[in-house]
């Protein structure tokens, strides 16, 4: 196992009703921006209910965060928190909501161009303000860890940035109040945590019992509650157990002491950027074919992946290993998330572009052992046609 260092000071709140929990774990006196996506949130009552718990508080309210949040958008909350002097935000959504929220509780006071932050991921910020959140999709774990993804629309840029200051001090978890969510983002949900797990388990054996375990354990309940989720749209333990493995497949337990790739996510970033994917399902394309491709890295563990994920203990390994590989894409497309660019109608005369964001974006030695180049990352994208 390799060194690490584990730190998560978010409180989970979990549970039916848990929204009333707000009153106590909200300050009395703070002035709040409650920050929430397209309106579902106020749609559905949500926003009301939340309104509601906060009481006599000062409360403003500012929507409209995309999924895959931009930069242009964000920076609007950013002036009318510095304008209004409020000093608590509030993110009432799913994983966008939540990365943008983040990253506006980090440009508030950030000294510089706030873009900095995402240029240098993350790497100077030295204060952020308060950030709470109530959980709506469960997907990105977003609401548990310390890392946030953002998109500059006008340059087409989609990059990351972290931060110990950007930890929102409470995620809500109430599985009731993912009833009323569409199933593509369900669906969608699902592949996301799916991915992230994968991203910190099929790497290199490092004899990391615990966290390999772990990682197996969450991989294998996505795989049972994902069509539950779908079918049973009310059913209350389903959805609790889908929302609190997404939670749990980011919240670092499973990547600490760990070798992690995150190369798929690399390439899916700049996918969303340039072509407007869901983010979970440029993971979709990616992955499958991101493992076939690096086999002979990730062979240990992709056996080990057939055997306790798949139990595919028959006939030899290569043969394991691809068997595995197709279990993998089988299951996204039985969410009905689709597993082909060209199931999007994107075509070859793409990659070059994607390629050059790739190098744009300092993206030229990726994966758990930084082997993958751009012309690595470019065999992956025409395996992805």
């Amino acid at each position: 196992m390799l060194n690490f260092t584990y730190y998560n000071p978010t409180r989970i709140v979990f549970g039916a009703g848990s929204i009333a929990r707000l009153d106590v774990l909200v300050p009395a006196d703070a002035r709040i921006l409650i920050l929430y996506g397209g309106g579902s949130a106020e749609r559905n009552g949500t926003l009301a209910e939340v309104e509601a718990a906060l009481g006599a508080r000062t409360v403003q309210r500012f929507g409209g965060i995309e999924p895959n949040p931009s930069y242009e958008t964000l920076m609007k909350a950013v002036e009318l928190v510095r304008r209004e002097k409020l000093d608590f935000l509030l993110a009432v959504g799913g994983g966008s909501v939540i990365d943008g929220s983040k990253f506006v509780a980090a440009a508030v006071d950030y000294d510089g161009e706030p873009w900095h932050i995402l240029e240098t991921y993350g790497k100077h910020i030295t204060r952020a303000v308060a950030l709470g959140c109530v959980l709506t999709l469960p997907a990105t774990g977003s609401e548990a860890n310390c890392a946030g993804v953002v998109t500059r629309k006008s340059i087409k840029a989609k990059l990351g940035f972290g931060s110990s200051h950007v930890y929102p001090r409470f995620a809500v978890l109430d599985p009731e109040k993912t009833y009323s969510l569409p199933p593509r983002q369900i669906a969608n949900g699902v592949v996301d945590a799916f991915v992230h797990v994968m991203e910190q388990y099929v790497t290199y054996p490092v004899h990391a019992a615990v966290q390999d375990r772990y990682a197996e354990s969450l991989l294998q309940v996505l795989i049972e509650v994902g069509p539950q989720a779908l079918a049973t749209p009310q059913d209350y333990e389903v959805r609790a157990n889908l929302m609190w493995a997404a939670t749990q497949a980011l919240h670092g337990v499973v990547g600490a002491g760990v070798p992690q790739d995150w190369a798929t996510h690399k390439i899916g970033h700049e996918l969303t950027a340039l072509h407007g994917l869901d983010h979970a399902q440029t993971l979709a394309i990616v992955l499958p074919n991101l493992l076939q491709l690096r086999r002979d890295v990730k062979h240990d563990k992709l056996l080990q992946y057939a055997s306790r994920v798949w139990k595919l203990d028959s006939g030899t390994a290569e043969a394991r290993i691809d068997a595995a590989i197709a279990r993998t894409r089988a299951f996204f497309e039985s969410l009905g998330v689709r597993t082909r660019l060209s199931d999007y109608g994107i075509g070859a005369d793409a990659i070059d572009e994607v390629v050059t964001q790739l190098a744009a974006h300092g993206m030229t030695a990726i994966g758990e052992d930084k082997g993958m180049d751009l012309e690595f990352s470019r065999r992956i994208l025409h395996a992805c046609l």
